[in-house]
Protein backbone atom coordinates (compact mmCIF):
# COMPACT_ATOMS: atom_id res chain seq x y z
CA UNK A 1 0.00 0.00 0.00
CA UNK A 2 1.31 3.23 -0.95
CA UNK A 3 1.21 6.65 1.00
CA UNK A 4 0.06 9.60 -0.51
CA UNK A 5 2.66 11.86 -1.20
CA UNK A 6 2.41 15.13 1.45
CA UNK A 7 1.29 17.53 -0.97
CA UNK A 8 0.28 21.50 0.09
CA UNK A 9 -1.95 23.44 -1.85
CA UNK A 10 -3.36 26.96 -1.59
CA UNK A 11 -7.28 25.66 -1.35
CA UNK A 12 -8.27 29.67 -1.43
CA UNK A 13 -6.02 29.53 -4.80
CA UNK A 14 -7.98 26.82 -5.62
CA UNK A 15 -11.59 27.93 -4.73
CA UNK A 16 -10.51 31.14 -6.59
CA UNK A 17 -9.84 29.74 -9.72
CA UNK A 18 -12.28 27.50 -9.66
CA UNK A 19 -15.00 30.63 -8.92
CA UNK A 20 -13.05 32.80 -11.92
CA UNK A 21 -13.41 29.87 -14.86
CA UNK A 22 -17.28 29.05 -13.88
CA UNK A 23 -17.86 32.52 -13.97
CA UNK A 24 -16.33 32.73 -17.47
CA UNK A 25 -18.40 30.05 -18.42
CA UNK A 26 -21.65 31.98 -16.69
CA UNK A 27 -20.93 35.34 -18.92
CA UNK A 28 -19.73 33.11 -22.21
CA UNK A 29 -23.32 31.73 -22.04
CA UNK A 30 -24.99 35.37 -21.72
CA UNK A 31 -22.85 36.31 -24.89
CA UNK A 32 -24.76 32.88 -26.44
CA UNK A 33 -28.38 34.00 -25.14
CA UNK A 34 -28.19 37.66 -25.80
CA UNK A 35 -27.89 39.19 -28.77
CA UNK A 36 -26.54 42.89 -27.76
CA UNK A 37 -23.78 43.30 -25.62
CA UNK A 38 -25.79 46.11 -23.52
CA UNK A 39 -28.20 43.19 -22.47
CA UNK A 40 -25.31 41.47 -21.36
CA UNK A 41 -24.17 44.07 -18.91
CA UNK A 42 -27.78 44.34 -17.62
CA UNK A 43 -28.15 40.96 -17.52
CA UNK A 44 -24.54 41.06 -15.14
CA UNK A 45 -25.64 43.80 -13.10
CA UNK A 46 -28.94 42.14 -12.03
CA UNK A 47 -27.42 38.69 -11.34
CA UNK A 48 -24.79 40.82 -9.12
CA UNK A 49 -27.93 42.52 -7.58
CA UNK A 50 -29.59 39.52 -6.54
CA UNK A 51 -26.43 38.13 -5.47
CA UNK A 52 -25.52 41.43 -2.86
CA UNK A 53 -29.37 41.37 -1.64
CA UNK A 54 -29.10 38.00 0.15
CA UNK A 55 -25.06 37.98 0.34
CA UNK A 56 -25.57 40.94 3.04
CA UNK A 57 -26.87 39.29 5.61
CA UNK A 58 -24.22 36.37 5.46
CA UNK A 59 -21.96 39.63 5.62
CA UNK A 60 -23.52 41.34 8.59
CA UNK A 61 -23.56 38.27 10.51
CA UNK A 62 -19.74 37.15 9.91
CA UNK A 63 -17.93 40.39 9.61
CA UNK A 64 -18.71 42.02 13.42
CA UNK A 65 -18.49 45.60 11.90
CA UNK A 66 -22.17 47.78 12.69
CA UNK A 67 -24.01 50.13 11.41
CA UNK A 68 -21.90 52.56 8.75
CA UNK A 69 -22.31 56.55 9.95
CA UNK A 70 -21.17 57.70 6.51
CA UNK A 71 -20.18 57.24 3.16
CA UNK A 72 -16.82 56.94 3.70
CA UNK A 73 -16.71 54.15 6.40
CA UNK A 74 -18.71 52.36 3.84
CA UNK A 75 -16.12 52.34 1.35
CA UNK A 76 -13.49 51.25 3.72
CA UNK A 77 -15.45 48.30 4.98
CA UNK A 78 -16.55 47.54 1.18
CA UNK A 79 -12.78 47.94 0.59
CA UNK A 80 -10.91 46.53 3.74
CA UNK A 81 -13.92 43.62 4.73
CA UNK A 82 -16.35 43.01 1.84
CA UNK A 83 -13.53 42.72 -0.65
CA UNK A 84 -11.24 40.71 1.57
CA UNK A 85 -13.88 38.13 2.47
CA UNK A 86 -15.68 37.29 -0.70
CA UNK A 87 -12.71 37.85 -3.16
CA UNK A 88 -9.43 37.86 -1.40
CA UNK A 89 -8.63 41.41 -2.61
CA UNK A 90 -8.50 45.07 -0.81
CA UNK A 91 -8.90 47.67 -3.49
CA UNK A 92 -7.79 51.07 -2.66
CA UNK A 93 -10.39 53.46 -2.19
CA UNK A 94 -9.70 56.47 -3.94
CA UNK A 95 -11.18 59.24 -6.35
CA UNK A 96 -13.14 61.33 -3.69
CA UNK A 97 -15.47 63.94 -5.35
CA UNK A 98 -15.44 67.21 -3.35
CA UNK A 99 -18.54 66.66 -2.25
CA UNK A 100 -17.65 63.45 -0.48
CA UNK A 101 -20.70 61.47 -2.29
CA UNK A 102 -18.91 59.57 -4.76
CA UNK A 103 -16.20 56.94 -4.99
CA UNK A 104 -13.94 54.97 -6.55
CA UNK A 105 -12.37 51.25 -5.86
CA UNK A 106 -9.25 50.40 -7.68
CA UNK A 107 -8.79 46.73 -8.50
CA UNK A 108 -5.14 46.28 -9.00
CA UNK A 109 -5.85 42.77 -9.23
CA UNK A 110 -9.50 41.71 -10.66
CA UNK A 111 -9.85 38.19 -9.87
CA UNK A 112 -13.02 37.77 -12.21
CA UNK A 113 -10.75 38.59 -15.31
CA UNK A 114 -7.52 36.30 -14.57
CA UNK A 115 -7.88 33.66 -17.71
CA UNK A 116 -9.98 36.35 -19.33
CA UNK A 117 -9.65 38.36 -23.03
CA UNK A 118 -12.12 39.29 -24.82
CA UNK A 119 -12.71 39.01 -28.16
CA UNK A 120 -13.02 42.20 -30.56
CA UNK A 121 -16.73 41.92 -31.07
CA UNK A 122 -17.47 42.19 -27.38
CA UNK A 123 -15.24 45.04 -27.04
CA UNK A 124 -18.30 46.75 -24.83
CA UNK A 125 -19.30 44.03 -22.53
CA UNK A 126 -18.49 45.56 -18.62
CA UNK A 127 -16.91 41.93 -17.77
CA UNK A 128 -17.12 42.36 -14.37
CA UNK A 129 -20.35 44.07 -13.87
CA UNK A 130 -21.43 41.36 -11.60
CA UNK A 131 -19.79 43.20 -8.92
CA UNK A 132 -21.37 46.58 -9.80
CA UNK A 133 -24.41 45.16 -9.01
CA UNK A 134 -23.63 43.14 -6.29
CA UNK A 135 -22.32 46.48 -4.17
CA UNK A 136 -25.83 48.08 -5.39
CA UNK A 137 -27.98 45.50 -3.98
CA UNK A 138 -26.07 45.15 -0.59
CA UNK A 139 -25.78 49.11 -0.03
CA UNK A 140 -29.66 48.80 -0.84
CA UNK A 141 -30.53 46.38 1.40
CA UNK A 142 -28.80 48.50 4.19
CA UNK A 143 -31.19 52.02 3.15
CA UNK A 144 -28.59 53.38 0.78
CA UNK A 145 -29.29 53.67 -3.34
CA UNK A 146 -26.52 53.98 -5.39
CA UNK A 147 -24.45 54.35 -8.76
CA UNK A 148 -22.38 52.12 -9.73
CA UNK A 149 -20.23 51.76 -13.13
CA UNK A 150 -16.60 50.50 -14.70
CA UNK A 151 -15.08 54.20 -15.86
CA UNK A 152 -11.62 52.15 -16.25
CA UNK A 153 -11.22 48.21 -16.87
CA UNK A 154 -7.99 46.10 -17.36
CA UNK A 155 -9.86 44.16 -19.66
CA UNK A 156 -9.96 47.02 -22.03
CA UNK A 157 -6.52 48.23 -22.19
CA UNK A 158 -6.39 50.12 -18.77
CA UNK A 159 -3.86 49.71 -16.41
CA UNK A 160 -6.31 49.22 -13.76
CA UNK A 161 -9.97 48.35 -13.03
CA UNK A 162 -11.56 51.15 -11.33
CA UNK A 163 -15.65 50.90 -9.88
CA UNK A 164 -16.68 54.02 -8.83
CA UNK A 165 -19.81 54.00 -6.45
CA UNK A 166 -22.26 57.35 -6.41
CA UNK A 167 -24.66 57.64 -3.31
CA UNK A 168 -27.65 58.84 -4.54
CA UNK A 169 -29.94 58.84 -1.49
CA UNK A 170 -30.48 57.82 1.68
CA UNK A 171 -33.77 54.65 1.68
CA UNK A 172 -36.45 55.12 4.23
CA UNK A 173 -38.31 52.34 4.67
CA UNK A 174 -41.86 52.54 3.56
CA UNK A 175 -44.41 52.25 5.37
CA UNK A 176 -47.99 50.73 4.49
CA UNK A 177 -50.35 53.93 4.12
CA UNK A 178 -52.18 55.06 7.47
CA UNK A 179 -49.50 53.27 9.67
CA UNK A 180 -46.54 55.73 10.49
Amino acid sequence: MSKQANKSFDNKKLVGELFTLTYGALVTQLIKDFEKDEDVNKQLEKMGYNIGVRLVEDFMSHSNTGKCQDLRETAEILSKVAFKMYLNITPTVAKWSPANDEFSLILDNNPLVEFVELPDEHREINYSNILCGAIKGALEMLQMEVLTWFPKDSLKGDDVTELRVKFVRRLTDALPAGED
